[in-house]
């Protein structure tokens, strides 16, 4: 890994980061909600790795509060310190916008995710009842995290 760039997320993005989104997750926002995010006015990014697509996120921005929407590292490039990377930029931007606490949620059941954004300075304040799909049809909490920017 030599160069990591990140970059505004475009329109032309969207089938590229739909599909890491799949890739990532078992239960990816679609190319619509991408989209959706964008025509919001959320703060949308994408990170390549040596000119390839390798993560993205998505963050809405509201008076002094930031929060993470979503934010995904391709597989094969995790465990490379890039989903701190990404965690960093995205929170640098909330910073940026006059943000003064960043939020997010997070599967309970993904553990790589809960240790990353603890290691970013975030912790958990609250969860929210079944609020993922999970297998099955079931439902899975959120555990609700703060940092402070």
């Amino acid at each position: 890994m030599t160069n990591v760039a990140f970059r505004p997320m475009l329109a032309d993005d969207f089938d590229a980061v739909a599909a890491l989104e799949r890739a990532a997750t078992r239960f990816a926002w679609s190319r619509q909600a991408f989209a959706e995010a964008l025509e919001a006015g959320n703060s949308a990014w994408v990170m390549h790795v040596d000119d390839v697509l390798a993560g993205q996120g998505v963050l809405l921005s509201v008076l002094d509060e930031a929060h993470i929407l979503v934010l995904s590292v391709h597989p094969a490039h995790q465990r490379k310190g890039l989903g701190r990377r990404l965690v960093a930029h995205l929170c640098a931007q909330a910073q940026a916008g006059g943000a003064r606490e960043i939020f997010l949620e997070v599967r309970p059941s993904n553990l790589a995710a809960c240790a990353l954004y603890r290691s970013g300075g975030f912790a958990e304040i609250g969860r929210r009842k079944a609020y993922y799909p999970a297998d099955g049809g079931q439902r899975e909490d959120a555990i609700v995290m703060r940092c402070e920017a």
